[in-house]
């Protein structure tokens, strides 16, 4: 029996993302993890034979695989993994018309903008209600250069010779314990394949929307630019705040062939609840680039270190990304860059603010082998505390072998000035104004990197956060 949807005027909305509609789920795998919730989930995907050993093996390596002890915190010990609902859906088939989204998944979607930026400036549309994809949707124009842009679930299916020739080899299994927790339970995600030379001109979007309490979402992303293809991909994410704790345990693959570019765009603003345990990785070959470009605000907990792996001659790397921490939050970020073929180039930058007694924490890797030659990096990170409360950590590994690579690395720490917030407030702003523009100040060189409907975004989402954080 489906639940009377409220009108989305009465649903609270403390803030954009904070709202969610009665649960209405056909498909329902139960509290808890074990090999009848993955034969639940492949039953009712019609998982091929060789996903469903796929999936249990990993299983295994998750139930043997220790929580991670090298991270500083202690937080992850808090996850219950048999509190949790590992799959949820309404509908297993993405509809192609928003028409045909269910009212309330349409409601969600609309008030989070999504039908609207589809029409103004995006190629194409993957929207993700707890465990499946809503509505996906590519343009036509786009269709015809031969780009396949679908939720992982269909791709599976359609196109298994490409999907699975890529799928698990950026990142393996037992990688560590949550890409093994999301071998063993993924569903929903993105699969994007460009063909050799085409150029996407405008942005691929991807927005996870969790609205379900005590629920895991375990997206697995596959993108695939082959030799001199382009794209840009965005993806955006939002859960409504729950008493109990909301896990997000995605895995995101990359494979740029020769000269071809991926960038991979991502504004988070996950509840407070949510502990958002994450692997991105990126392989680039000859002459290719992986670019991330990386908000992180709220959660609980963040954990996610994008990566790339430089495979092929003159390749390219570069992760900037910026994360703020209010109280009761741990940003732990960073990002992982490996050098594997020579005259490879990795650039990191990162910026971080800290709220109340909010914590964020860097946490890189470089690493550059003895018997290449001419490699390059770079490292900045930059932490503003907002005051004596919050904490800031950097923890950067650069292991550099040989002596025919550059690298440099550079990092400060910096307080708000109170003489700044005063002058400010003496010119008519308030406290909360004068803090957003200190802290928007901050990080405006690396806002530009966002497009321009994501930096946007962020400078709203940065003053929400400041509006709650003083007086």
């Amino acid at each position: 029996m489906s639940v009377e949807t409220p009108d989305i005027a009465d649903i609270r909305a403390d803030s954009v993302g904070d709202f969610y509609f009665p649960e209405n789920h056909v498909y329902d795998a139960g509290y808890g993890l074990s090999e009848k919730t993955i034969d639940y989930i492949c039953d009712v995907k019609n998982d091929p034979d060789w996903v469903r050993e796929f999936r249990k093996k990993a299983l295994k390596v998750f139930e043997e695989k220790p929580m991670p002890t090298h991270w500083a915190t202690t937080d992850l010990n808090n996850i219950k993994f048999e509190e949790f609902r590992y799959y949820l859906a309404g509908d297993r088939k993405a509809k192609r018309s928003w028409d045909d989204v269910p009212e309330e998944v349409k409601k969600t979607f609309e008030r989070l903008g999504i039908p609207e930026q589809e029409r103004k400036f995006l190629a194409g549309v993957e929207a993700q209600y707890d465990s499946e994809a809503a509505y996906s949707n590519v343009k036509k124009v786009v269709e015809e250069q031969g780009v396949i842009f679908m939720n992982s679930t269909e791709a599976l299916q359609q196109h298994p010779d490409i999907f699975r020739k890529w799928f698990g080899k950026v990142i393996p299994t037992g990688d560590n314990k949550f890409s093994a927790l999301n071998s063993a339970v993924f569903s929903g995600g993105s699969f994007i394949y460009i063909p050799p030379g085409v150029k996407v001109k405008h942005p691929l979007q991807a927005y996870f929307r969790i609205n379900s309490e005590q629920f895991g979402q375990f997206e697995r992303t596959l993108i695939i630019a082959d030799e001199g293809a382009e794209v840009m991909y965005m993806e955006g994410c939002t859960a409504p705040k729950f008493e109990t704790a909301t896990l997000h345990s995605a895995v995101v693959e990359l494979v740029a062939m020769k000269g071809a570019k991926i960038q991979y765009v991502t504004v988070q603003n996950w509840s407070s609840n949510v502990f958002n345990l994450v692997t991105k990785r990126g392989i680039a070959h000859e002459d290719a680039e992986v670019r991330w470009i990386d908000c992180n605000i709220g959660s609980r907990l963040t954990m996610k270190y994008p990566g790339v792996v430089m495979k092929g001659r003159r390749a390219r790397g570069e992760v900037i990304s910026i994360a703020l921490a209010n109280t009761g939050q741990h940003q732990d970020t960073g990002a992982k860059m490996i050098h594997a073929a020579d005259e490879t180039t990795s650039n990191v930058i990162s910026k971080s603010i800290s709220i109340g007694k909010g914590r964020a924490t860097y946490r890189g890797l470089v690493h550059i082998p003895k018997h290449l030659k001419g490699c390059k990096n770079n490292t900045e990170c930059d932490a503003l505390l907002i005051n004596s409360s919050s904490r800031t950590d950097t923890y950067p590994a650069i292991n550099v072998r040989g002596n025919e690579h550059a690298t440099q690395h550079e990092a400060s720490v910096s307080q708000v000035s109170a003489e700044q917030i005063f002058y400010m407030q003496q010119r008519g702003l308030s406290e909360a104004e004068a803090m957003s523009l200190s802290v928007n100040g901050f990080i405006n060189d690396l806002v530009r990197e966002f497009p321009m409907e994501y930096s946007v975004e962020l400078k709203r989402l940065i003053d929400l956060e400041m509006e709650g954080s003083v007086g």
